[in-house]
């Protein structure tokens, strides 16, 4: 008889505490959700089934001879220990105590045996279920010793007789069901927080993708800005000179202006369709790269320093990146000096090595003091040769004016 009702109520437990995180079916999780949001009403619900299951197994007891009839102080000491349930969250080895205590003062009382297990076996569950559960499970150990030794004592059985065998299994099947409930919600947290902390790499990783390519693009605007407002106001400087006594001259540094504006508005575009993330490439300017330093220097025309261009080494191909990079630093120092030096004469060196590129553009201009000049135009520059693995000097050159150096590596073509 006591198998028979054990049954049903081990399994009313697991459906009413084991739900909650074990299926993955959209409603159950709502479900687990709003009760998660109220947990007092769980631990009533299991309370309110405790006491009934004790009520109707004190009642439905067989009185053995020898032994008391239920009455109003057994259904009392029966629903005692289902209240006490109440703080099995919080305090599950005290809570246990109490139980066991009730459940043997309820014994001593020769009541009728086993009948109010329902909350001993809740508070068992309860005591395996817990993060902290070592206290809990040592007065489990005690209870579980001392039910043996009453029933023992009370039937004359062994130890190991099967008439003890029914209560003792369903003690340790609570326990057992309890620690496994305790596992798979640790494992669950383990693999949330798995969860959680790779969304929060990621998304890590995306700020700081994000970050780098407005760096990258704040380096674009800058230095085709630069340049090209370098380049405007030597050559408008040069137009309104001449504008009455030189008309053709005056012409010629206008159109001057508008190829540099019209250089500067397609890698604009260019740049505002990487922002926007188009595939299409086409009909965008391409990269500029050594080949482009001629042109570069010529955009000055004659209103602007004199540029001198010095290959040494053998050329050879290099990679578009680092053909890109030394065109932007180029570009920048250039700028650089027509902006803080007020140079006569810029000389830039391109020395090919075999495994990369080394870049000297030195002016005679006024130069700077500890190699201010530039702002963000010089940690540019610093910025995308370390992109790069290399690495960029700028200072006043002891001779006077103004030097910058630059090691890009990369030797081969990609």
């Amino acid at each position: 008889m006591l198998c028979a009702t054990r049954v049903p109520v081990c399994a009313t437990l697991l459906a009413m505490d084991g739900r909650i995180g074990a299926f993955r079916d959209t409603s159950v999780r709502r479900w687990r959700d709003e009760i998660a949001r109220v947990p007092w009403a769980l631990d009533v619900a299991v309370c309110v089934v405790a006491a009934a299951g004790n009520a109707y197994r004190i009642g439905a007891g067989t009185v053995d001879a020898g032994e008391r009839g239920a009455d109003g102080w057994a259904f009392g000491l029966g629903v005692a220990m289902a209240v006490c349930l109440l703080g099995r969250r919080r305090w599950p080895a005290s809570v246990l105590a109490v139980v066991a205590g009730l459940w043997l003062v309820y014994h001593l009382l020769d009541y009728p045996g086993g009948a109010p297990a329902v909350a001993v076996w809740v508070a068992l569950y309860s005591v395996a279920v817990a993060r902290r559960r070592w206290p809990g499970l040592v007065v489990a150990a005690l209870l579980i010793v001392a039910d043996l030794a009453g029933r023992a004592r009370h039937t004359g059985a062994e130890v190991f007789d099967s008439v003890l065998d029914g209560s003792t299994v369903v003690f340790v099947a609570m326990l057992l069901l309890g620690d496994s409930v305790r596992s798979r919600r640790a494992r669950r947290a383990e693999f949330e927080g798995r969860l959680a902390a790779l969304a929060e790499r990621r998304e890590h990783e995306t700020a700081q993708r994000v970050a780098e390519e407005r760096i990258r693009v704040a380096r674009e605007l800058h230095d085709v800005s630069a340049h090209t407002i370098a380049v405007i106001g030597v050559q408008s400087s040069v137009a309104a000179e001449f504008l009455d006594d030189d008309p053709p001259r005056a012409r010629e540094a206008l159109l001057a202006v508008r190829r540099a504006t019209s250089e500067a508005l397609g890698e604009l575009r260019a740049t505002v369709r990487v922002l926007r993330e188009e595939g299409d490439t086409e009909g965008t300017t391409p990269s500029p790269g050594l080949d482009d330093l001629e042109r570069l220097a010529a955009s000055y025309g004659d209103a602007g320093p004199r540029i001198v261009l010095r290959a040494e080494g053998e050329p050879h191909a290099v990679p578009r990146l680092v053909g890109l990079t030394a065109y932007r630093i180029v570009q920048e120092a250039l700028a650089n000096a027509l902006r803080h030096g007020d140079p006569e004469t810029v000389e830039v060196v391109v020395r090919y090595r075999d495994d990369g590129l080394d870049l000297e553009i030195r002016d005679d201009g006024r130069g700077a003091e500890d190699g201010t000049s530039g702002g963000h135009g010089l940690r540019g520059m610093a910025e995308r040769a370390a992109g790069l693995g290399g690495r960029v000097e700028a200072r006043t050159a002891p001779e006077g004016g103004f030097r910058v150096r630059a090691w890009l590596p990369g030797g081969g073509t990609t």
